[in-house]
């Protein structure tokens, strides 16, 4: 039997006496609600391919234990360990993210998977959380050390993630490594011209990918149209909101999710508003919402420059990834592949969400800081 005692020297103990709690919480319901949807939103798509009716149900039942334990597993370590996991993890993935420039799977024009062990895996899922906690510890590096180039360390990194994120190609994933980045070089106190450069190098971006990429041209054109030209999944998606009202169909009862070959994954926000209605989602966007504010203020008490730019990084980056996926969905912004924290399907997705989340829970841990406190300076 676990002993839950203060007094209890163990490591399940004092993690769960150390753990944000609410913050465990509010992932657990997000987990319990992608559980819920997924039921109701894959059979449909499961039927449509002509594979077993609860197939995408199986897989993601099968993933989202993993997922849970690997969370909880990496909530329990110490910084020195937390910092160690993520450079490993961005060598790994860089690693990953090469070989799927030579023998990745390609999908509409892009090749971001690999096939590993019978499985497909999206490496670029994962270098969003290893990134983020990796450039925090090279700006706090160079704060807490004049002769540590932490900064340009740090820029080199971000110019060979991008430029391989480029090549595969993957703008939507591009621009959220660079929101990331720039957020955490800004707290790490990046001067107002520099932010100013920053940000016209981004717009400068986004116009050459507007004329760079077809697939990109293809999206924007696509937003910026209005009524019959709009892409045939961004009209259903607009249509099962308006089919939900306020409390939705009900469980199992939507039909536009019949008709949208992405209902499980990008536009599953959709099956929530036709089945739900504005009532769940409202909950769902609170929730990531409370996530990302909690995670930030717990930070903020901490007089650790690597405990604010990391949490900075993983919650910018769970945040972001859900405005985006809910954004473009309403068609507040243009389409973007990219799956909802922790309810989308998807293997990759949810291990590399259970990543990042585990190393925001083991770093906004109570007194994180002091086990390892001789060790700080180390990685």
């Amino acid at each position: 039997m676990i002993n839950f005692s203060r007094n209890s020297r163990s490591i399940i103990n004092n993690w769960w006496w150390t753990v944000d709690k609410v913050l465990l919480s509010l992932i657990t319901v997000l987990i319990v609600f992608g559980i819920f949807l997924n039921f109701s939103a894959s059979p449909a798509v499961a039927n449509r391919i002509g594979a077993d009716t609860f197939h995408f149900v199986k897989r993601q039942l099968f993933f989202i234990p993993i997922a849970y334990l690997l969370m909880l597993a990496i909530s329990m370590q110490g910084l020195r360990t937390i910092r160690r996991i993520a450079i490993v993890g961005y060598i790994a993935v860089l690693g990953l993210m090469v070989l799927t420039l030579f023998c990745g799977e390609e999908t509409k024009g892009a090749s971001r998977w690999i096939r590993i062990l019978g499985f497909s895996l999206q490496p670029s899922e994962f270098v969003k959380p290893v990134f983020a906690v990796v450039a925090a510890w090279l700006f706090d590096g160079q704060k807490r050390h004049q002769d540590f180039p932490g900064d340009i360390l740090s820029t080199g990194l971000y110019v060979l993630t991008v430029a391989l994120l480029l090549l595969q190609p993957d703008v939507g994933m591009t621009i959220v490594v660079t929101l990331i980045w720039g957020f955490q070089f800004f707290l790490s106190g990046l001067s107002l011209m520099f932010v100013g450069v920053m940000a016209f190098a981004g717009i400068l971006f986004i116009v050459l990918a507007y004329f760079m990429f077809s697939h990109v041209h293809t999206r924007i054109d696509q937003f910026l149209a209005s009524g019959g030209e709009l892409s045939y999944q961004v009209k259903k998606s607009l249509e099962a909101f308006s089919n939900g009202h306020f409390f939705g169909l009900g469980p199992g009862e939507g039909i536009v999710k019949v008709n949208i070959p992405d209902a499980h994954t990008d536009f599953i926000f959709a099956v929530a508003g036709e089945e739900f209605g504005m009532f769940l989602c409202v909950i769902i966007i609170g929730i990531y919402a409370a996530i990302v504010i909690r995670s930030m203020s717990i930070s903020l008490r901490e007089n650790n420059l690597f405990i604010i730019l990391s949490t900075a990084g993983l919650s910018a980056s769970f945040g972001i990834q859900a405005l985006i996926n809910m954004a473009s969905t309403m068609h507040l912004m243009p389409t973007k592949g990219m799956t909802l924290p922790f309810i989308s399907y998807g293997g990759s997705s949810l291990l590399a969400t259970a990543l990042g989340m585990g190393m925001l829970l083991a770093i906004t841990r109570k007194n994180v800081h002091a086990e390892d406190k001789d060790e700080d300076s180390e990685l």
